[in-house]
């Protein structure tokens, strides 16, 4: 089941689901480019690169496109590496924590063990202002973030299942 929900004042949009993966698998969803390049958009969206090396002061970079030719690309910057449990990043810098000229917002997952196999995700996007929080919303991030999450459950749950092969 995935919730969201705000936090923080409403500044803090949320999507907490629980993924059909041991940690180890999702975390590698998140931190290798070729993964994350097969869940991190929701289709008909998708990733066509993605650079990224997190450590902090990492880079956190991908180009997301749409079906009719729209283009985003994404600068950011790792914060925050708790090896297996947590990564914070942030458009607001590039790597080596170089300022950008503007930012919408700062990420974060956290990952918990639940279940046999399982992780609980909670995955997060910290705005400055209220009037970001409902740009994000009016980009469509339930439904996206969503179908993103269900996307990385199904390849992470089909790398788990691949393992134990």
């Amino acid at each position: 089941m995935t919730v969201t929900r705000t936090e923080d004042n409403g500044l803090t949009l949320i999507l907490d689901r629980l993924i059909d993966a041991p940690r180890p698998v999702v975390w590698r969803c998140w931190t290798e480019a070729d993964l994350l390049k097969r869940w991190y958009c929701p289709a008909p969206w998708w990733v066509s690169e993605a650079d990224l090396n997190p450590r902090v002061g990492g880079r956190m970079n991908c180009v997301m496109q749409g079906p009719a030719g729209e283009r985003i690309d994404v600068v950011g910057c790792i914060l925050e590496v708790v090896d297996l449990e947590r990564l914070t990043f942030t458009d607001a810098f590039t790597e080596g924590f170089r300022p950008q000229p503007s930012s919408f917002m700062t990420g974060f997952v956290n990952l918990y063990d639940e279940g046999e196999g399982q992780t609980r995700m909670i995955w997060g996007a910290r705005h400055s202002s209220l009037e970001d929080v409902q740009k994000h919303l009016d980009m469509g991030f339930e439904g996206g973030w969503t179908a993103a999450s269900g996307q990385l459950n199904a390849l992470a749950s089909d790398l788990a299942t691949r393992r134990r092969d």
